[in-house]
């Protein structure tokens, strides 16, 4: 089935906006998530933060590198609202465990999290309407 005719017949709520918001928000979040991470990584290199505190951060990239794969090509709203949900939880993990480091790398992260709090439960909303 075509991905985009899945998506289309897929019963959404009320809230949901249109598809090409999301490139949008998506294109302003990655460079905020690429330079602030990239700044993590940086700081653990060169030894300044202990390099367990890449751990959230990692899991956080694993699973939202991993959404569309879940939800467009295996075509699972079940999972995707399981990775949906390790985003959201693994960045306030980051978000807790860097601020005492750089205050700034936390705080750069609020508008990835409002955005991934609204995907979150746009996308418990689409599970829970298109369960089956």
């Amino acid at each position: 089935m075509n991905i985009s005719f899945w998506y289309q017949s897929l019963e959404k709520p009320f809230f949901a906006p249109p598809a090409e918001v999301f490139g949008i928000v998506w294109s302003i979040l990655y460079p905020i998530i690429f330079i602030s991470f990239g700044y993590v990584f940086y700081l653990i290199l060169k030894d300044r933060i202990p390099s367990k505190v890449s751990i959230p951060f990692i899991v956080n990239l694993v699973a939202n590198f991993s959404f569309s794969p879940i939800q467009f090509g295996l075509q699972n709203n079940i999972l995707a609202m399981i990775d949906i949900l390790i985003v959201f939880g693994s960045l306030i993990w980051a978000m807790k465990v860097i601020w005492k480091y750089s205050r700034g790398v936390a705080i750069a992260q609020i508008p990835y999290l409002l955005w991934v709090g609204f995907a979150m439960i746009l996308q418990i909303s689409i599970t829970w309407l298109n369960f089956k």
